[in-house]
């Protein structure tokens, strides 16, 4: 029998080589995967249609893509952001708490050059004039509108612009250890290209995420839910779709095409051996080969050559 050896009292043994790990006091809190992939939807879906608000509003081909999601103390972030920059300061009822969005001094002016019919391009670092920023907070505001549909299937909030502040160093939104979670964004206007970023208070959006994870449908509510599934299904399955059965395209001149006259033969490059292409709006979905039923043309379903390899 073996005996391992023994250890002074009060003393803890080991665990490998694992030594003592840092622990932040000022995050005691921290996202998790499933809530910084619920904020990921929320965010994308703002992205997309922040995007398309820039491509009609300015005229100018314009994108807005979701770079990231992490989570940061309150005064980590303000030392990041440029100087100067462009913070609209927001207020989210019925939440409580500030929301900052932050963009670029350059894509400020951008945007605002390209509302007035410039063509964008490289702008002077200046302070806006009495007629920009009217049109910069009618942008920002329509921004606003944006977020509201992205949080949306989270909660209905209403994000109003309270006003626009310049140096991030004399904002106080929040206190200097207050945790927040920044979404950072890559946005092209025209030419221009910068990193835009949302900030949220940690505290405001950690029990909205938190209640997404614990609703719980009553027994009516599941009963309502499945009746509408199985109509939706049923809707669907009955709703007429037109249905193409075509040979492969050929390419052909346009003045052949002009041309054209009734007994003009035009050769095909779709193999006899090969079937047809059964096809809903341009997608192909099936294969078959031409027939007749009765009195009536029709075609039978075959394998795919895919399928037959």
């Amino acid at each position: 029998m073996t005996t391992s050896p023994t250890r002074p009292p009060g003393k803890m043994a080991r665990r490998g080589n694992a030594g003592p790990t840092t622990y932040d006091f000022r995050k005691p809190i921290k996202l998790s995967r499933e809530h910084i992939r619920t904020l990921q939807i929320a965010f994308e879906t703002y992205a997309r249609s922040c995007g398309t608000l820039f491509t009609t509003r300015l005229r100018v081909v314009s994108s807005v893509s979701l770079v990231s999601i992490e989570q940061l103390n309150y005064d980590e972030y303000i030392s990041s952001l440029a100087n100067p920059t462009v913070i609209a300061v927001v207020s989210i009822e019925p939440l409580s708490g500030t929301v900052l969005l932050e963009l670029s001094s350059s894509a400020a002016m951008t945007a605002i050059d390209h509302m007035l019919g410039g063509p964008g391009g490289a702008q002077p670092e200046r302070p806006l004039t009495e007629v920009e920023m009217p049109l910069l907070r009618g942008l920002m505001e329509r921004m606003l509108g944006e977020l509201r549909y992205g949080f949306e299937q989270l909660v209905d909030i209403s994000p109003k612009l309270k006003e626009i502040e310049y140096n991030a160093q004399f904002l106080r939104a929040h206190q200097p250890g207050d945790a927040v979670v920044i979404a950072s964004f890559e946005m092209k206007i025209g030419t221009e290209e910068c990193v835009a970023s949302i900030c949220l208070p940690f505290s405001t959006i950690l029990p909205v995420l938190e209640k997404q994870e614990t609703i719980e449908l009553t027994a009516a509510e599941r009963m309502i839910r499945d009746s509408s599934l199985r109509n939706l299904t049923a809707g669907l399955s009955a709703a007429p779709i037109d249905v193409a059965v075509r040979f492969q395209p050929i390419r052909m001149r346009t003045d052949d095409i002009v041309d054209l006259r009734p007994g003009d033969v035009v050769p095909l490059v779709h193999p006899t051996s090969s079937p047809l292409e059964v096809t809903v709006n341009e997608t192909v979905f099936a294969h078959a080969v031409p027939g007749n039923q009765g009195a009536r043309l029709a075609c039978l379903v075959v394998p795919s050559p895919k399928e037959e390899r």
